[in-house]
């Protein structure tokens, strides 16, 4: 099951080229939100991925050859194009200018430069642990920041959106598993989206509580006064649209990511030399 691909206030730092099919705002967008240090973090985590994978479906049989193939797939400069050109294009329409201004700011540098150290901490096995730890510290104190938090995770529907952007995904993984008939009795559309709709609870959970416990340690430093100007954003109409966008391409990448991971997947299961 794939990990449910961050929250809309984790795509962000740092630097881009600019794309020959970028306009000039929606470079600077992109620049401003950093989407190439949050995919490359997304491809460490998908190299991680890659070996689970390959414990949990074909043990010691991937090797060499699996590794490669799993860096191919998650190609981070592929990924930010990816990401780039959807979002962009998600945008068409959307007046830009005030996103590109919180993002350029003080605040918003500030705020993204924390997503991002955030982010990357989670990848740790015992960092993720102990973010779970103090949330539930957190909840049981009732901590104001709670509060903050949620208004945060509903404007942005952070819960919802990685849900399904997860059962999506897990669902293209199924189908390249299929592409390669490595499913018993090469299951239909209907079987395979009753398999992954049975998920859906436990899947919810885990995206609550990875959602909750990042959002918690990446807005620890911040002032209340930070955390309500991101509310404000998000509350806007172009903040709603650039969360859209950001689902939309992150969906589209994860999508396609996980239907090939599938199909590669499926060769080693049925055993053809690659």
């Amino acid at each position: 099951m794939l990990r449910t691909f961050a929250t809309a206030a984790a795509f962000c730092l740092a630097a881009l080229p600019v794309w020959a099919d970028l306009s000039p705002d929606e470079t600077a967008l992109v620049e401003a939100l950093g989407i190439p240090e949050i995919v490359e973090v997304m491809a460490e985590e998908g190299t991680a991925y890659g070996s689970d994978l390959e414990a949990q479906l074909f043990p010691g049989k991937g090797g060499a050859r699996w590794a490669a193939i799993v860096r191919q797939v998650y190609d981070a400069t592929v990924m930010q194009e990816t990401v780039s050109r959807e979002m962009a294009a998600a945008l068409k329409g959307t007046d830009l200018d005030p996103l590109i201004e919180f993002f350029e700011s003080e605040r918003g540098r500030t705020i993204i430069s924390f997503e991002i150290s955030a982010r990357q901490a989670l990848t740790d096995p015992d960092i993720e642990a102990a973010a779970n730890e103090r949330l539930a510290q957190m909840r049981a104190d009732e901590d104001p920041r709670i509060d903050q938090l949620e208004r945060f995770v509903d404007v942005n529907d952070l819960i919802g959106s990685n849900l399904m952007g997860a059962l999506n995904s897990n669902f293209a993984f199924y189908l390249g598993l299929n592409d390669g008939n490595a499913l018993p009795d090469q299951l239909t559309e209907s079987e395979m989206l009753a398999t992954i709709w049975a998920q859906e609870d436990e899947v919810r959970r885990e995206t609550e509580l990875w959602v909750y416990s990042y959002l918690a340690m990446a807005y620890q430093p911040l002032s209340d006064e930070d955390v309500e100007a991101y509310i404000e954003l998000s509350e806007t109409r172009e903040g709603q649209a650039l969360n859209r966008a950001l689902f939309e391409a992150f969906d589209d990448m994860y999508t396609g990511i996980s239907r090939a991971l599938g199909q590669a997947a499926s060769r080693f299961i049925v055993g053809e030399d690659i």
